[in-house]
């Protein structure tokens, strides 16, 4: 089966997404941040740095990236895992990096958890390093 890399449409490819992010296991941490209204809101920002992966009419992998004009951040990879080890992941960070060197990004940056090896090592096999860091944050409400 092929697969293509497009821009997420928020009207149709929202809740095929939130059902992805919701099967594909404990590294997806989702918040409140991750609900219809946060994701509108970001759109604004960066619309070309949310993309899907599609094959038969299907979404079978997304990522969300956002870049600050300084920094790229990525945020939420993943892949159906019935369709895992066949590139998705790969072609959508492809894409993903592609993006944000035209927007002018230099560096770019995502969050794994401790306990998701399989990440770690996908991550690293497509160049990425550990980065000595302890990464803090605090909700706002």
């Amino acid at each position: 089966m092929s697969w293509q890399v497009r821009t997420f449409e928020q009207a149709g490819d929202w809740q095929p997404v939130r059902d992805l992010w919701d099967r594909t296991g404990p590294g997806i941490q989702l918040s409140p941040s991750d609900e219809p209204a946060e994701i509108e809101k970001k759109l604004t920002r960066d619309p070309d740095l949310f993309l899907v992966a599609v094959a038969d009419g299907r979404i079978i992998g997304a990522v969300l990236g956002g870049f600050d004009g300084r920094r790229g951040m990525v945020y939420h990879l993943a892949v159906d895992p019935a369709e895992r080890r066949r590139g998705v992941g790969k072609g959508l960070m492809e894409e993903m990096e592609r993006r944000l060197r035209a927007k002018g990004c230099l560096k770019y940056y995502l969050l794994v958890t401790l306990e998701n090896q399989q990440a770690m090592d996908f991550y690293q096999r497509l160049g990425w390093e550990p980065m000595k860091l302890r990464v803090m944050g605090k909700r706002i409400e």
